[in-house]
């Protein structure tokens, strides 16, 4: 009989010290998602960084622009990183979200691109592709009010609708597009507003094809997004501090010469 409760004793131990390295290697790992390119690319390139450090970090691919922040404040995944800082406080805004940011890494400026005509001037009664979520498609009308192809109502920002363009005197009709789908519909359209990273794929180089670029002041910085409260979490400072690196920095300028991608740090 104590035979017998000297090995239950023992496999009892066992069975928690293998619970208890389960528990803690789970809280060594770190699931993010991400949008292809840039982003994706930059975080594979800190995985080796991270593992040093004790941390796994699984990359998690995404094609669009809401199941990312669908699935991070669902707990699918730990963090994400895709988005600009207006659109995720527009995101929280309207589904009552609770994300925040944990560390801004870029800019990829925006631009308006064309297939089919070589200046500005000759937009006059073109229709132009523009982004269909609420702040990019915001931030494409100020890129073409920037480019004096129309004027927004006083106070319009970057929220703005088509509704909001007070004067139009090229006489441009807009078209409101999935981020995603632009580069796609870009030779069925006289022009397109299209972000970075899905012009970046689709191999367009802002300031080579556009025919109007954002300025490198643009507020639109990429973010790391996580569950608030979580912005000061190890493995969350950890990779944020890898992102903001001499291998990142040296990766941009190798991969983006011409400006794509902008580090902020």
């Amino acid at each position: 009989m104590k035979k017998l409760l000297f090995v239950l004793a023992v496999l009892c131990v066992c069975s928690l010290s293998f619970a208890g390295g389960s528990k803690d290697s789970d809280s060594q790992k770190i699931k993010v998602g991400a949008t292809p390119e840039p982003h994706a690319e930059m975080l594979n390139l800190v995985v080796s960084d991270l593992a040093e450090q004790g941390i796994t970090l699984e990359v998690v691919e995404f094609t669009d622009y809401v199941t990312p922040n669908e699935a991070l404040e669902s707990g699918q995944i730990d963090a994400n990183f895709f988005q600009h800082l207006p659109y995720l406080d527009s995101f929280n805004e309207e589904r009552g979200y609770h994300l925040a940011n944990a560390g801004g890494i870029h800019i990829e400026p925006m631009a308006l691109y064309s297939k089919k005509v070589k200046s500005l001037a000759d937009l006059k009664n073109g229709v132009v592709a523009i982004p269909n979520d609420p702040t990019n498609e915001g931030r494409a009308l100020l890129l073409l009010q920037s480019a004096g192809l129309i004027k927004l109502k006083d106070g319009a920002g970057i929220t703005a609708t088509p509704l909001d363009v007070a004067e139009n005197t090229y006489g441009l009709t807009f078209r409101e597009i999935e981020a995603a789908s632009l580069p796609r519909v870009l030779a069925d359209v006289d022009a397109a507003v299209i972000n970075g990273n899905y012009a970046i794929p689709a191999g367009l180089v802002a300031s080579v094809d556009g025919l109007f670029v954002e300025g490198a002041d643009s507020p639109y910085v990429n973010v790391i997004a996580v569950k608030e409260g979580n912005e000061t979490d190890p493995r969350i400072v950890a990779l944020v501090n890898a992102l903001k690196s001499d291998k990142i920095r040296g990766f941009i300028k190798e991969r983006y010469p011409n400006g794509e991608v902008v580090p902020v740090f």
